[in-house]
């Protein structure tokens, strides 16, 4: 199936946000995501997950990120091959990894909740600084792809 052409006055498709490590980081990320697929005209489905997905990655960043000083940040990129990558990054340098939630624990579930929904994610350090990223990809859908 060709990929539609991007006019070249198209407005970028790629942003990043920075984020105080606080609480209210994640909500507001939330809505920043939400207001950025509304403007892509994402699908719903996919902008819901989306928001799921990031949140997690917020939660964990601002919990377990304890560097003094240091901000989240949250990039999306929506590519022209129809897939939406969203990465976040922060100053701990400890990769994460998914665990299994026992029944009474009230957090731990974030990655398994990437790992099931994403259609692709992972971790690496940062390449040229202190920390990591953890990012996942999702895919837009035939009907999106044409429509970008």
């Amino acid at each position: 199936m060709p990929m539609p052409h991007r006019s070249p006055t198209a407005l970028p498709q790629d942003i990043e946000f920075r984020f105080p490590r606080d609480a209210r980081s994640v909500g507001r990320a939330r809505v920043l995501l939400l207001e950025q697929a509304t403007s892509w005209k994402l699908p719903d489905g996919v902008t819901e997950t989306a928001v799921l997905l990031l949140s997690e990655l917020m939660t964990n960043a601002y919990r377990h990120a304890k560097a003094p000083g240091r901000e989240i940040r949250a990039r999306c990129v929506l590519s022209d091959e129809g897939r939406l990558r969203i990465s976040v990054a922060d100053a701990n340098d400890t990769l994460p990894t998914p665990r299994e939630a026992s029944p009474e624990d009230e957090s731990g579930r974030g990655l398994a909740l990437v790992e099931t929904l994403a259609d692709d994610w992972g971790t690496e350090h940062r390449p040229a600084g202190i920390g990591k990223t953890v990012w996942f990809e999702l895919e837009l859908g035939p009907q999106a792809q044409a429509e970008m």
